[in-house]
């Protein structure tokens, strides 16, 4: 099940950008960030497929969902301009930026290259 993070769960969960300047993951599983809004239509188009892959990687990586328009300074921190936007963060290394509903056969393939998790 997708998770909606606000700014308060995401410094908790994911990154502190308030304490820390270098990227510093919080969490204990590589993480799934969409970046959407409710009046976007590939955002609407990719969420049964995040949620989809949320229960075939559960236990694995924790995919969570947040409103920009909601969540503006989140958006403004990682200079999403267009949405849906994904953001891979694996529990070592940097993380990695995504954009576009892409299919999920690609989102798959990412998860395996940059989060390093197969299924």
């Amino acid at each position: 099940m997708t998770e909606n993070l606000t700014k308060a769960t995401f410094l908790e969960k994911v990154f502190n950008f308030e304490e820390n300047k270098e990227w510093k993951f919080e969490g204990k599983r590589p993480v799934l960030i969409d970046f959407y809004a409710d009046w976007c239509g590939p955002c609407k188009a990719l969420a049964p497929v995040l949620e989809q892959l949320s229960e075939e990687y559960e236990g694995k990586v924790d995919i969570y969902k947040i409103d920009t328009e909601a969540e503006q300074e989140l958006a403004a921190a990682f200079a999403i301009r267009s949405i849906p936007s994904m953001l891979f963060c694996p529990a070592e290394g940097q993380p990695q930026m995504a954009n576009g509903a892409l299919p999920k056969t690609e989102i798959e393939r990412i998860i395996a290259d940059v989060l390093k998790v197969e299924k």
